[in-house]
């Protein structure tokens, strides 16, 4: 069930970016891949890992939450990545929060569990393309070579000195998700247009 408790249109943190976006992508020609991902629902979802809930949660969403440090999991429009020991986000298509949030709360029952809506904390940012890796390698501390990044990895981390969440994503061409506050997605916007100014991209 889509959510209908807003009677505002929604607004993204990067409406004004799009064009910019969208032309830096064709004027790179074909090196990499720039869009915002807008609307997607992120639920912050903590909970015993070794306990019933953590099943629960994983047969009510035909997805298993990942127990591996720094993982994802991926099932149809649904991705899962782990935060810590207890903790895990939740991202799905635009409109899903209630229907998943439901989904849970009614699997775990009396299981301790907590799901907080942080879709309005972050904005998902889609960096895609052949040099994918080396233009967030300008900003990132991580190493980023497939080897110790891969797809279905994720990471807590920094770019341009802005916190983010980084995600491989599990199909080569899919590139990564970089998850950034609201607040910074303008900034970390600005940042990877100017940084990929060496693939023929134009502020």
């Amino acid at each position: 069930m889509a959510d209908t408790a807003l009677s505002v249109p929604l607004r993204s943190p990067l409406t004004d970016a799009a064009d910019r976006l969208a032309a830096a992508t064709r004027a790179s020609g074909g090196a990499v891949r720039l869009a915002e991902l807008r609307f997607l629902t992120q639920l912050n979802v903590r909970l015993d890992a070794k306990g019933a809930a953590a099943d629960a949660v994983g047969l009510a969403l035909d997805l298993q939450l990942p127990l591996e440090p720094n993982t994802v999991v991926r099932a149809g429009e649904l991705t899962a990545l782990w935060l810590g020991p207890d903790e895990w986000l939740l991202v799905g298509p635009p409109g899903s929060r209630s229907d998943l949030e439901s989904r849970i709360r009614t699997a775990v029952e009396d299981e301790p569990v907590s799901v907080t809506d942080v879709s309005a904390q972050r904005t998902a940012l889609l960096v895609a393309g052949p040099r994918a890796r080396d233009l967030l390698a300008h900003g990132c501390s991580l190493d980023l070579h497939p080897r110790a990044f891969g797809a279905g990895r994720c990471a807590q981390t920094t770019l341009a000195r802005a916190q983010i969440v980084l995600v491989a994503r599990d199909e080569p061409r899919a590139g990564f998700w970089v998850l950034v506050r609201s607040s910074f997605a303008g900034y970390l916007t600005d940042w990877l247009l100017d940084a990929a100014a060496e693939w023929g991209l134009d502020r």
